[in-house]
Formats: structure tokens, C-alpha cells, sequence
């Protein structure tokens, strides 16, 4: 019997200590996997590095976006596109460093917060996953309301219609010059082309065609008035509309000069734009350099920027005189920057000094000279600007620049060679500066400052008031430089010196502005340099 109890004994501990043992491993096991379920609850480093990339990254679009669009009165998806395929060499440095400072401020202000917040909660399952996916959520809102901005503000609807819907409208009334009979007399006549930068008749009184109380460009107004600008017997000045494309300083160099908008193609042969500028288009350059006659460019900021250097070497091999020409000329300190460069002061000074010396040679000339004190936000007020307009800095700067501009025209024309001299003087787009027009009333045209003094050409009709555009100045400048053009029609100009309508008096504002934002695919193979000649006959 003692026996018996001494086994049952022996085999309940063992018993026992099997279920102990069990009991023990069970534990472990519960506790290893609350452990694991513990640890799969702390997000990875890698997970916050990610989202913190995406935050910074939407953070600093955005706020870039509602830079661009508080600096800018109008931005156009397209512009930024050309100036990404060209260059942005010569940007003004307040301009780069006002962006840089609103998007690392921005990048900085929300990093430093988000990163500590971020790794302060990680290691806590249930605060860690809330923060976490909230901020998640706050990236994406970001990101949204920067591209829905973008969107609406940058005039991305009409950039879709230009590279995705397709007319044949350039196409059809495009007439290529190289297939056009334009004569010259025998004694050609030199050409002043002055680029008032974002000047706009929009600047002068109601009575004169304005739209502000007190007019800002007095003296611009005069020699509208006393020269040609196509108003007829109209007491209201005139000036040229900006078409799509041509509304900002490159387009419309690029619109008065071929008769064309700047439309280019998205993708790959968007880099063709850095060393070839639509090769096969003739322009007014190209006519005149095979007219004999010598070219420059004068400009007191960097030619480089949007590829303009490119534009004038390539089409009328320009002798470009620059900001960085003037320092390498000694015209300036080394060390020199005002504004873009240097002032229009001084640019009109040089001029004078190459005017006389390309007035000296036999050869017939064109004078390039664009400005820059006008560009927005609020201009640079040189010594030469007063304080009429009291604390509206940009009314100050535009008036000096009237100013300044009539001086000039003066000096020329108390030069020997005037005589045989014709000035254009008209206004690169519309103002970009933010709040200089904001109580101009919504239904008023903006157009740019066009006059045109010492034509040899006079209106075929002296009565006729005309709607034209800005790309109209490509043949009406060859004639009023005496030059006699073949159906008086260039790109898809038309020359005002003749009855012939323009396409604006064609089509109306709205419609022609609607087709020229459709994409054209004569415009993509002009881009890529496969368009020829032979392809355009000239319209009669």
C-alpha cells in the first residue's frame, strides 16, 4: 500500500511539473507575442523619413505656387514651361531669393515641428498611428490645394487645349515670308525698335483712352498722339492686344518679330529650345540681315534669360550688347547690379554712343533696345524718378520712364541721321505687377503702348481706327521702313499701312484668342525644325 501511494505520488509531481513547465512556456509564449505586437506597433524610421520628404516636398510647391501668384498678376503654365527649357540665366537675384526665402521658410517652419512630433510618438502604438496618419492626411491636403491653385492660377486649362486639342487655324493662315515677294528701296532706312517693358496705354487718362484718373505717361501719350499708332481720326489713342503666347517678354518679341505665337511642344523636344530657336522660321531679323543691314541688340540685363541671346544670334546674327557685355566692355564696374542688371538710365546713354558710331558706317542699321525698370513688382526707381504719384512707387517709376523714353526720341531726332530713320516704340505684354490695376474696371482692354515715328508708309485709310494685335508689327515694321510686301500679309500679321483686315477684325477677340490656344501642328514641326518651306505657299 505504500508502495502504491509512493508511485501515484511520484507520478502526480511529475504531472505537476509538466504542468507548470507548460504553464511557464505559455506565459512566454503570451508575453513574446505581446512583445512582437508591441513592436510591429512602432513605425519604422524609414515610413517618417518618407512622409516628412512628401510633406516637405508638397509644402514647398505650394507655398512656391502662391509665391508665383502673389508676385505675378498673370503666370501662364507655358511661360514656365519655356523658361524651364531655355534658361533662367539673368533672373533677377530678388526675384530668386524672394522665392528661395518663402520656400525654405515654409519647408523649415512645418519640418522641425512634424519631425518632433514624429519621433516623439512613434514608439506609442495608438498616439503614434493617429499622428501618423494625420499627417498623412495634411500632406495630401497640401499637395491638393497647391495643384488646384496651380491649376485655376496658372492657366493650366489653356495649356491642355494647346498641346491636346489640335486645329489647323495657324496652319490655314500662316503666310511663310520666305515665300512672299518683299522689296526694298534702294536706300534703306535705318530702324530704332524700342521694348517698353510691361508698358500699357492702360497707363494714360479716360480722355485719352486710359484708364486711370491722372495720366502716368504724359509724354508717351504726346507722341502716340503726334505719330502713328492707327487710331484714325480718333481722339482715343490705340495700341496693340497681346494674343495668347506673345504675353510675356519673349513670346512677344517672338509674336512681333515672325507673326506667330510662341507655342511649343511638351516631351523631349522641348530641349531642342536650348540650342536651336525654331530653325526655318523667317523673321524680321532675317530679312533684314539679307537686306544688308546690321543688327544689335542692346539690353541692360543678361540676353541668356529665355533664350533670347539664342533667338537674336540665330535669326538676324545679332551683335548682342548686354549686361555682361557691359562689364566686359568697361561700360560698368565688374562689380555693378541694379535691378536686372543696370538701369535704363544708363542703357539709353550707351545707346546714344551706338547709335552714333552705327550712323557712321554706310551700312543700313536696326537698333534692338529693350528696358527693364518698368517689370514688376513695383519697378526700380532710379535718381532720374520724382514723387509725383507720392508713395505709388510703380506710377513713379512708370512716369520716369515716359520720360526718359521722350528724351530720347528727342536726341534722335535732332541727329543728322534721322531723316532716314524710323523709331517703333511699343510695349513688350501687359503689366504683370499685382496691384497697379486693380481698380481699372474688368471689362477694359488692356493693350500695349504702340507708336510708330517717322514711317515711310502712311494708312491707305487715315480714318479707320484698327483692332490689330501685337503680331501685326511684324510686316507693318517692313512698312514702314519702306519695305513693300506681297499681299501685305507676314505670319499671321497683317500690315496696318494697308486696308487689308487683321485677323482680330476677322475673327473678333475672343474667337481668334480661342483658336490660337488650340495646339497647331505646323507650330511643333517649326519647333523641331522640320518644317520647310516648301510646305507654306503664301496666302493671297
Amino acid at each position: 500500500m505504500s508502495l502504491f501511494k509512493k508511485a501515484k505520488t511520484t507520478d502526480e509531481t511529475t504531472n505537476t511539473a509538466e504542468t507548470v513547465e507548460t504553464a511557464v512556456t505559455t506565459t512566454e509564449k503570451t508575453r513574446t507575442k505581446k512583445g512582437k505586437r508591441k513592436k510591429s506597433q512602432v513605425i519604422p524610421i524609414w515610413k517618417i523619413s518618407l512622409l516628412l520628404f512628401f510633406l516637405i516636398l508638397s509644402t514647398i510647391i505650394t507655398a512656391l505656387v502662391f509665391w508665383a501668384l502673389s508676385s505675378f498678376k498673370r503666370v501662364f503654365m507655358d511661360e514656365i514651361l519655356w523658361h524651364l527649357k531655355t534658361s533662367l540665366k539673368g533672373t533677377n537675384a530678388d526675384v530668386i531669393r524672394s522665392a528661395t526665402l518663402v520656400g525654405a521658410g515654409c519647408a523649415l517652419l512645418i519640418l522641425i515641428p512634424s519631425l518632433i512630433l514624429l519621433l516623439k510618438t512613434r514608439k506609442k502604438p495608438r498616439t503614434g498611428k493617429i499622428v501618423y496618419r494625420t499627417y498623412q492626411v495634411v500632406t495630401s491636403v497640401i499637395l491638393v490645394t497647391g495643384l488646384v491653385a496651380a491649376y485655376f492660377g496658372f492657366h493650366v486649362k489653356e495649356m491642355i487645349r494647346s498641346h491636346f486639342m489640335y486645329s489647323s487655324f495657324i496652319e490655314d493662315e500662316y503666310v511663310d515670308p520666305a515665300t512672299v515677294n518683299i522689296t526694298f528701296p534702294e536706300k534703306k532706312r535705318n530702324l530704332i525698335f524700342i521694348y517698353v517693358e510691361s508698358m500699357e496705354m492702360t497707363f494714360m487718362d479716360r480722355e485719352n483712352g486710359g484708364a486711370f484718373k491722372e495720366n502716368i505717361i504724359p509724354e508717351l501719350t504726346a507722341l502716340s498722339k503726334e505719330n502713328e499708332d492707327f487710331s484714325g481720326e480718333s481722339d482715343i489713342v490705340n495700341g496693340g492686344i497681346s494674343l495668347p503666347f506673345t504675353e510675356w517678354t519673349m513670346g512677344a518679341v517672338f509674336g512681333t518679330t515672325s507673326g506667330l505665337p510662341l507655342k511649343t511642344p511638351l516631351g523631349h523636344n522641348g530641349m531642342i529650345a536650348k540650342n536651336k530657336f525654331f530653325p526655318g522660321v523667317t523673321t524680321l531679323g532675317d530679312i533684314l540681315e539679307a537686306e544688308g543691314y546690321k543688327n544689335v541688340l542692346m539690353m541692360g540685363s543678361d540676353s541668356e534669360f529665355g533664350g533670347c541671346s539664342l533667338y537674336y544670334e540665330q535669326h538676324g546674327n545679332f551683335e548682342i550688347l548686354d549686361y555682361p557685355y557691359a562689364k566686359k566692355a568697361g561700360l560698368i564696374p565688374d562689380d555693378y547690379h541694379e535691378w536686372w542688371g543696370y538701369e535704363d538710365e544708363k542703357l539709353f546713354e550707351f545707346a546714344k554712343d551706338e547709335l552714333l558710331t552705327l550712323s557712321a558706317c554706310d551700312q543700313p542699321f536696326q537698333l534692338v533696345i529693350q528696358t527693364m525698370d518698368t517689370h514688376s513688382e513695383d519697378g526700380y526707381k532710379c535718381h532720374l524718378c520724382d514723387d509725383k504719384f507720392g508713395k505709388n512707387k510703380y506710377a513713379n517709376v512708370i512716369n520716369c520712364s515716359s520720360r526718359q523714353i521722350d528724351s530720347f526720341v528727342k536726341w534722335i531726332q535732332e541727329q543728322s541721321f534721322y531723316e532716314n530713320t524710323t523709331i517703333i516704340i511699343t510695349g513688350d505684354h501687359p503689366t504683370m505687377d499685382t496691384d497697379f490695376c486693380d481698380d481699372v474696371p474688368k471689362g477694359y482692354k488692356h493693350k500695349v503702348f504702340t507708336c510708330i515715328i517717322n514711317p515711310a508708309a502712311e494708312p491707305e485709310d487715315k480714318n479707320s481706327f484698327r483692332v490689330y494685335s501685337t503680331i501685326d508689327l511684324f510686316p507693318t515694321t517692313i512698312a514702314a521702313i519702306g519695305g513693300s510686301i506681297e499681299g501685305e500679309r507676314l505670319g499671321l500679321g497683317t500690315n496696318l499701312f494697308s486696308s487689308r483686315e487683321t485677323l482680330l477684325e476677322q475673327y473678333g477677340h475672343k474667337k481668334l484668342k480661342n483658336k490660337i490656344n488650340l495646339g497647331s501642328k505646323l507650330m511643333d514641326r517649326m519647333f523641331d525644325g522640320k518644317y520647310h518651306t516648301k510646305e507654306k505657299k503664301s496666302k493671297p
